[in-house]
């Protein structure tokens, strides 16, 4: 699959870009775990023009994670041409316009997802901003505004036609927000359409690597764009990257490579490592707010009794060391339960080696 002159191989794993989630750090985490593509949180154009000082700090991108994309959202052309000349000075490998966010503060003032009741006039934003870049430019958007408008289909064909590189497709619409099951069917469609040459992006609900795989199978994606399964999470690319591998060489008679496998110690090392790019990027205070949700959503921490006060603490923490210690409490309590249930398992495999004895 290519983007532009960026080749991303066969079945590529992209990083969905998503506001107060996807900094510099989480980004270079995910990408060394196998995420072919990786994206900054959105910013609006209208804060880009403004030389808004957080907005411009967003678009700051580390040449170990590229390639990337910065995303950008408004709603008049000019200043989407204005903020895309803008990010194209800072280099990104893409230009990503969102046409799908659903939250209110964005959708309800006419951009993100907002666009998909003014159809004219994202085709318009959409087609001039990729006259006014060299930057491959891409659209992330949904299926439509509600239930009685999915307009994917057609508007697929419409935004190609504008020039755009890539079309990522959430499978939901605006007022679903992030309800309800993702419908994959109509972004199948959309890859099916034979009038369709760019690489189709299916988003929504990939949360497991057998999903990953069954949606490059069932729906014939060019890649998969993981989201919300990525918090606390930034090698669920690895895990996915091995499975998907791991079926491909099973299809095809091959050896399948022994995956690499993780252990307790690993991931809160890199829990901890995200909490030390962060701090040392941006400052003690603020290092820690980007890092603690992801501490707080992370699944390795489930198997722990009342997680819930343990969740709390790591939420309400403000020094490194604070937060440091909790994890370090996390990590003394899960490898003392993974030796239990080793030792138990031990103990019922001997017992069972007795009673066929």
């Amino acid at each position: 699959m290519k983007i532009g002159n960026i080749d991303f191989g066969e079945r590529p794993l992209f990083l969905a870009p998503m506001e107060d989630v996807t900094d510099v750090g989480f980004r270079m985490l995910c990408k060394r775990f196998g995420a072919a593509m990786v994206y900054t949180e959105f910013v609006s154009a209208d804060a880009i023009i403004r030389s808004i000082k957080s907005t411009l700090d967003k678009m700051h991108i580390n040449d170990e994670e590229r390639p990337v994309g910065i995303q950008i959202y408004g709603k008049d052309v000019d200043s989407m041409v204005e903020a895309a000349k803008i990010v194209e000075s800072v280099h990104p490998d893409i230009i990503d316009i969102n046409f799908g966010c659903p939250v209110k503060k964005v959708a309800g003032k006419g951009a993100g997802a907002g666009m998909l009741k003014n159809i004219p006039l994202l085709l318009d934003i959409t087609r001039e901003v990729v006259k006014a870049v060299k930057t491959p430019v891409t659209v992330k958007t949904r299926l439509g505004w509600d239930k009685e408008n999915l307009i994917i289909t057609d508007l697929a064909e419409q935004l190609q036609d504008c020039g755009i590189q890539a079309l990522t497709i959430h499978g939901r619409t605006r007022s679903q927000m992030y309800t309800g099951n993702a419908d994959w069917t109509l972004i199948k469609a959309v890859k099916d359409n034979p009038r369709i040459h760019i690489p189709i992006i299916g988003n929504g609900d990939i949360t497991t690597p057998q999903e990953a795989e069954e949606a490059f199978d069932n729906y014939g994606v060019d890649a998969v764009m993981v989201g919300r399964a990525t918090f606390g999470h930034p090698w669920i690319f690895q895990e996915m990257r091995q499975y998907i591998d791991a079926e491909k060489a099973r299809k095809e008679g091959g050896t399948p490579v022994v995956p690499a496998v993780l252990t307790i110690d690993d991931k809160i090392d890199i829990l901890e490592e995200q909490l030390r790019i962060n701090v040392e990027r941006i400052d003690e205070y603020r290092g820690i707010l980007h890092t603690r949700r992801h501490l707080a959503a992370s699944p390795i921490f489930k198997g722990i009794p009342n997680f819930r006060q343990t969740r709390i603490a790591m939420l309400r923490a403000e020094t490194v060391e604070a937060l440091t210690d909790i994890l370090e409490q996390c990590r003394a309590f899960l490898k003392s339960s993974e030796k239990a249930q080793a030792e138990s398992s031990g103990e019922a495999q001997a017992e069972s080696g007795k009673a066929q004895a």
